[in-house]
């Protein structure tokens, strides 16, 4: 009787020895020493880590995070401070006859970047060739179109034409020629410079703004004709240098790896024609688009300076994409 009872006792050993074997709980629990020996070291290591970072990174009453901020900053403030300069120009009687109001501006804007440059502060490079035509350039331009007057626009727009297209034209070319022969004299140590970079440069500043000259003219109660001539000859000699500038550009960019000829130069000639014209034609599109949605926007008419900006705007995106004059359009 002994035996067949040590053989079945044996038995449920071997069984639950099988089972403990094969449960992977069961083993790490008949292996917790171990286990716990292994795993405590690591864990006691992460919660150290984790106090530690928490004392670094504490919740604090008061903090400065300039750097999250600094452009939108930066640039409100500049809009900031020309406002304030254009309010001080008006209220002070005595400034306009003794300096012009853009002459105010440039002043200003030169001694604040003196003052940027005298403590040593990097601005954030915001200002690119992309956000100057893309998005300061168009509102400045529609401002000029919008509230020009019409009539007398149209009535001498042969004369406005004429001075707009030759008189950039002569003041680019003679600009850029003038130059390159200055260049070429050795004295000056500027030999390196070619006759695409000095035409370059004079179709840059060939335009000028005659805002002094219209405020004096309006002070003076010049004649209108005369003043409409130079309004908007400054209105469109932007468009036809910025039309200038692109394709001595794209000249300048050709002559780095193949010579130009005649056939190119004839292109340009065309392209100047076609860019100046396309603009034109792109206003005048969608200046009809927006006039005649505006006829059914009696009962929404809080919607009308948006139409007019969104069109405007888009005449020039559209004009941009195709390669045309947007400031035109």
């Amino acid at each position: 009787m002994d035996s067949p009872a040590l053989e079945h006792m044996k038995m449920l050993s071997c069984l639950l020895l099988l089972l403990t074997l094969a449960c992977p709980s069961a083993a790490a629990y008949l292996d917790e020493p171990s286990l716990r020996s292994s795993l405590l070291p690591q864990y006691e290591h992460d919660h150290a880590d984790a106090v530690g970072s928490s004392q670094d990174k504490r919740l604090q009453v008061f903090t400065v995070d300039y750097n999250n901020v600094q452009i939108p900053y930066e640039v409100t403030l500049w809009i900031l401070l020309a406002s304030l300069a254009k309010i001080g120009f008006h209220l002070y009687h005595r400034l306009p006859r003794l300096m012009p109001e853009s002459c105010i501006l440039i002043a200003i804007g030169a001694l604040v970047g003196v003052i940027i440059f005298a403590t040593d502060h990097k601005s954030p490079p915001v200002m690119n060739t992309s956000i100057y035509f893309l998005y300061l350039l168009p509102p400045i331009v529609l401002e000029e179109g919008y509230f020009m007057p019409t009539r007398p626009f149209f009535e001498n727009l042969g004369s406005i034409l004429w001075w707009s297209v030759l008189g950039s034209l002569l003041n680019s070319f003679g600009i850029g020629l003038s130059l390159y022969g200055i260049c070429q004299i050795e004295a000056f140590g500027l030999t390196d410079l070619n006759l695409l970079q000095n035409l370059l440069f004079g179709s840059m500043i060939s335009a000028v703004d005659p805002v002094a000259a219209l405020a004096v003219f309006e002070e003076a109660s010049v004649n209108e004709q005369l003043h409409m001539m130079i309004f908007g000859e400054s209105l469109l000699n932007d468009g036809i240098t910025v039309v200038l500038y692109n394709i001595f550009i794209a000249f300048t960019q050709m002559h780095r790896y193949e010579e130009i000829e005649s056939i190119d130069i004839l292109a340009g000639f065309a392209r100047f024609f076609v860019v100046g014209l396309g603009g034109m034609l792109f206003g005048i599109v969608f200046g009809f688009v927006s006039a005649l949605m505006t006829r059914f926007t009696h009962n929404v008419s809080a919607i009308e300076p948006l139409l007019v900006f969104m069109f405007s705007y888009l005449s020039y995106l559209c004009a941009e994409i195709l390669y045309i004059s947007g400031i035109l359009a």
